[in-house]
Formats: C-alpha cells, structure tokens, sequence
C-alpha cells in the first residue's frame, strides 16, 4: 500500500489537495443571518473565521442553486444561479473573498447527471420535439426492453423510466421522476457543462465535488447513433478545467468496485478526477469498528487499487447521505445494522443507515476519538461533514437522509444559536435527547480543553504536520492482535507510527520498526509519552479504543 514518493516541494505545494482537510457544509442548514430560519451565505461568511480556527484547508458545499426543493438542493432548476433564500451573488462573491482571505478554498457540488423537470431546459424540451433542448434528454416512444435498470432509492422510485403526457414520450432518470437524466451523449449537453464548470471557476471556487459520476458517464439508454465513451468524456471535463484553472480539482463520488475505480482517475495517464472517495475502505472500517477486529480494514487497505502519482483518495466515515454499506455482503451489513443500527427506523434503503457516528459509536468518546484518529491516519485526504467535530448527532424524525442534515449547533438555546427565529422556524428541527444544543453546541466546547472540539483542532493540526501520511508510503506492519491495526508512514527518512485499538479491552502489542536501532517512539498526542526501541522493537500499550501517534526517533539520529 504506497503513495508516490514525488519530488520537490514546489510539487507538494501545487497538490494542495493530496494534505488538505476537508469540511462539507449546506448552507441552508449552517448559519441564518437574517432571522428566516434558514441558513445562508452571509451567515456561512460570518463564520469562517470558525472553520479557520478549527484547522480546515477546504470548504465542500452542497447545492446552493435554485431548486425545487424536492431533494434537499439536488433538484436543480438554474445552474447558473443561487437559491434566493441564501442570499444574492453579491453575497456569494463576499464569501468566497473572505474564504480565500482566511486561507480556505471553496468546491462546490457539479450536478449534472439531470436536472429538476421544472428547470426551464426539460419545460421547453417537453413542449416540443422542434425545441433544441428536446437532445438535453433522453426520450423514447416506449421503455426499451435493454435500457438501464435498476433503481437508485429502492422504496422510493418504482422504476427509471416516466411517461410524459405533454412530451408524449417516456424520459430517463436513474434518480427520482423529478430529475430527468441529461443526454451526456449530446454535444450540446457536454458543451453546457463546460460552460457551467467554467462559470463557476469564474466566481473564484477550486473546484468541483461530481455527483454521481457513474450515473453521469453512462451512455445506456441514449442516442445510439451519437454514442460516445463516458470516460472520454471526462478526460475532456478534466482538460477544459485544467485549462480555465490550472489547479481546480474534481473530486468524485464514485461507489463502485475497486478494480473499476482506477478508470475515473484515468488508470496510468491521471488524466480524469483528482480524487475519488473511498468508499470501499469506509464500509470495511464500519465492519471492523462493529467486529471490534481491523482485519476488514487492513483487508481493504492492502487491496486498494494503485493510483496515479498526482491523485489522492478522500477518506471519510461519515457523509451527507445515508451511510452507505452496499459493498459489503448480506451477512456483513446485517453485523454492522445490528451493532448501530438496529431498529428499521435507523435504516434506509435497505443498504444503509441515516445515523450519524457519536450515536451508533455509543456516545462513547473514547471509541468516537479512536475512530476520527483512525481516519485521519490513513493514507487520503480526511474529509469531515459539519458537525462532527462537535458530536452532533442524528435527528430520526426527519425523513431519509435528512436526519443528519439538521442545523448546525452553535449554542445551548433551542434554536441553537443557528437564528434568531422561533425554534418551529427552523429549516430542519434539531436533534432532542442527549444530542440536543443543550449538550452539545460550539459554544460550551470551545471553552472546554477537554472537549470533542478541541481535541478536533488539535488532530488537524497534528495531521498537517505530520507529511508522511499524505505523501509518503504506508505499510501495516504486524500487531499479533486482530483488534489492533499499525501503520509506519515513511517520507524523506521520517518515519511516523500510528496505532488504534479497536478492541473493549487494553492490548500491548510488539511493533518491529524495519528501519532497526536503538532509539524511542515520542507521542505526538500526549506530553511525556516515549515510548523505548531497542533493535528496531517496541512493545505499544493501548487501553480499550486507544489511539497513539508516535515519532521515530533513533538515537544516532
């Protein structure tokens, strides 16, 4: 399991993405500066200096564009525009001036796999087969019987295909009936996209979070006669943003296998997404959080596909969707349902959970810091949904996915400092219980040095400063204990060792440091924590959900 060794630092400056921290956020759901109840830019903007602080380099946010409202933003009626209710462009531009100021780059979520049906391309498209943007979609007199199947929300969509009275013709959507699928096959629609992607570069962004990659590049079910490869289409998305922004990211979200992954990155040539989320590495870090064993992850990290020198994974445990588990077997979801999940209410789709992680982890902050510590040791780019620096939690009456994109909690007041207006006024009703701003909020744990939040500044810091996990080679070296997984990270002759107990109870473990000598281990995370190595071999002592980050350092050295 290695990571290019590259030359210079000048190199690691420009792949900024390869070291960054990754914070997603919506504004809707953020901070409200006007007093509706619901988020929006100028509140985003007013707290910066926050996300600043926390040690964030790079701020995802989701769909902020006129929307029907029907997917949370992801039913785009205008990609050229932003939803009234957030604010004007002017603010838009304030933002991203005052990110940039601060030292943060701004990525925004590409939707382009289809667009709402009320979005003036797909009202103009139905009236008339006459219309130009009639080609924007795909369209048939009947469903053909080798078209695409299988239907992304089981439960909440029927099937792919939708009749048209008006159009008087059936339409594709992989999604919901209410985002018709865009024809990717159509020179006019990859033409559009550019114009979107170069837009936005425009507005001053860094780059691009591509949703539903897969769905986006498929050609099943369009035009034959215009058919194009899906992947050359990407490798020309990839060189238009080059182009138009030299250092512009596209980040993917691509859920697939790991043999197909390494197509999107553009296999040898690197010349397709920057970056990919690794979803298979999540889903086994679930399985093996839930067996108290790091054999599914250390399976899954072994197995990661190569990738190209300048691209990076984004590794994550959480995100703004249902946690998906769709990789792992029957038997394996079932474990990890029953371990935090196991009331159908906290499921969805049958495949996943829409819980976020201090619940299902118990509450427990050893095994929640334990956990983030993993993360953020392996070798990718850590990426964080907001809130989970602070703890927050779910909020099950909330349909679907919802129920993790509640409002930010800033103080302990029941509207949680997210707005002034009443607490029924809120875009989304926070969380009760345990996980209610009353417990948890910025606020109270800003001034606590023991606290999630603190102790989340002090991670990213020590993830920054610590270059041999982004740049350097990852190896997982033996523990002699299922429960227990190490990692050496080696670059330029540093060597940093990592070690995480997954297990409920205390475990010391012999690590032999293959670089050999005399010399100790220094605790990166506790003050006076050294730990002896003779001959290349230390024994590490971690209690239950324990967590060490530790410096080799030899003794001639």
């Amino acid at each position: 399991m290695r990571n290019a060794e590259l030359p210079g630092l000048a190199v690691t400056a420009d792949l900024w993405w390869r070291n960054a921290v990754v914070y997603c956020l919506d504004v809707q759901t953020f901070a409200d500066s006007d007093g509706d109840g619901i988020g929006d830019f100028n509140g985003l903007t007013s707290k910066l200096d926050y996300l600043a602080g926390l040690g964030v380099t790079c701020v995802w946010l989701m769909p902020f564009y006129p929307t029907a409202d029907l997917d949370d933003g992801y039913d785009i009626i205008d990609q050229y525009a932003i939803d009234p209710r957030l604010g004007s462009f002017g603010d838009f531009t304030e933002f991203v001036r005052t990110a940039r100021d601060r030292g943060l780059r701004v990525i925004i979520d590409l939707v382009v796999n289809h667009t709402s049906n009320r979005h003036p391309w797909f009202q103009a498209a139905r009236r008339s087969r006459e219309s130009r943007f009639r080609e924007f979609y795909v369209w048939r007199d009947e469903i053909p019987a080798d078209g695409p199947e299988g239907v992304v929300f089981p439960g909440r969509q029927d099937g792919v295909w939708t009749y048209d009275p008006e159009a008087e013709q059936y339409y594709l959507h992989r999604f919901y009936a209410h985002q018709p699928d865009l024809d990717i096959t159509s020179p006019v629609v990859r033409d559009e996209i550019r114009k979107i992607v170069g837009f936005w570069l425009a507005q001053g962004i860094s780059g691009f979070r591509v949703d539903a990659v897969p769905f986006l590049l498929e050609t099943e079910g369009a035009r034959e006669e215009d058919a194009v490869q899906g992947h050359h289409v990407l490798r020309d998305l990839r060189a238009f943003l080059s182009r138009r922004s030299g250092d512009a990211i596209l980040l993917g979200e691509v859920n697939l296998d790991a043999e197909e992954q390494r197509r999107f990155l553009g296999d040898e040539d690197g010349d397709e997404l920057h970056m990919l989320f690794d979803f298979q590495v999540m889903q086994a870090m679930w399985l093996a959080l839930a067996r108290g064993d790091a054999t599914p992850l250390v399976t899954a990290l072994q197995s990661r596909t190569p990738i190209p020198d300048e691209a990076a994974w984004a590794t994550f445990l959480r995100n703004h969707d249902e946690l998906t588990l769709d990789k792992l077997t029957p038997s394996e979801r079932d474990e990890v349902f029953a371990a935090f999940g196991p009331e159908p209410t906290m499921q969805v789709y049958g495949r996943g959970l829409r819980r976020r992680l201090p619940p299902m982890l118990g509450n427990d902050p050893h095994w929640i810091r334990m956990a983030y510590s993993l993360m953020f040791a392996l070798p990718g780019t850590p990426t964080l949904f907001y809130g989970e620096e602070l703890g927050m939690g779910e909020n099950l009456a909330v349909d679907d996915r919802l129920a993790v994109r509640t409002p930010m909690q800033w103080t302990s007041g029941p509207a949680a400092g997210f707005t002034s207006a009443p607490p029924h006024a809120l875009v989304r009703p926070v969380p009760e219980g345990p996980f209610s701003p009353a417990t948890v909020n910025v606020r109270d744990e800003r001034t606590d040095p023991e606290s999630l939040l603190n102790w989340f500044e002090r991670l990213i810091r020590l993830r920054k400063e610590c270059p041999e996990v982004a740049w350097g080679t990852t190896e997982v070296l033996p523990s002699g204990a299922p429960a227990v997984v190490v990692m050496a990270h080696r670059w330029r002759g540093r060597t940093l060792i990592t070690a995480h107990n997954l297990g409920r109870r205390t475990r010391t473990v012999a690590v032999t440091l293959p670089e050999g000598g005399d010399g100790c281990l220094r605790g990166l995370l506790r003050p006076d924590d050294r730990i002896p190595v003779s001959g290349g071999a230390a024994s590490v002592r971690l209690a239950a959900h324990d967590h060490r980050w530790l410096r080799w350092e030899p003794t001639d050295g």
